[in-house]
C-alpha cells in the first residue's frame, strides 16, 4: 500500500482550508443573532451560513482525498 503524497497534500490543504472558516461561520452567525434588529441581518447571516457549509465541503473534500491518497495510491 503506497501513499500518493501529491494528493495527500492536496487532501491536507483543503483541510487547512476549512480550519478558519470553521471559527469563522459560527462568529459571523452568532454577531448576526446578536443583532437582529440590524438592517442588514440577513444578510450577514446568510454570509455565515455560506461559510459555515463552505466548511463543511472543505472538510468533506479533504477527508475524501485524504482517505483517496491513502488506499488509492497503487492504481
Amino acid at each position: 500500500m503506497a501513499t500518493d503524497k501529491n494528493i495527500l497534500t492536496k487532501g491536507v490543504k483543503y483541510l487547512s482550508g476549512a480550519l478558519p472558516l470553521l471559527f469563522l461561520g459560527p462568529i459571523i452567525i452568532n454577531s448576526a443573532f446578536k443583532n437582529e434588529k440590524h438592517p442588514l441581518y440577513p444578510y450577514i447571516l446568510g454570509l455565515g451560513i455560506l461559510i459555515a457549509l463552505a466548511a463543511m465541503f472543505l472538510i468533506f473534500k479533504g477527508i475524501t482525498t485524504f482517505v483517496k491518497s491513502m488506499f488509492d495510491g497503487d492504481k
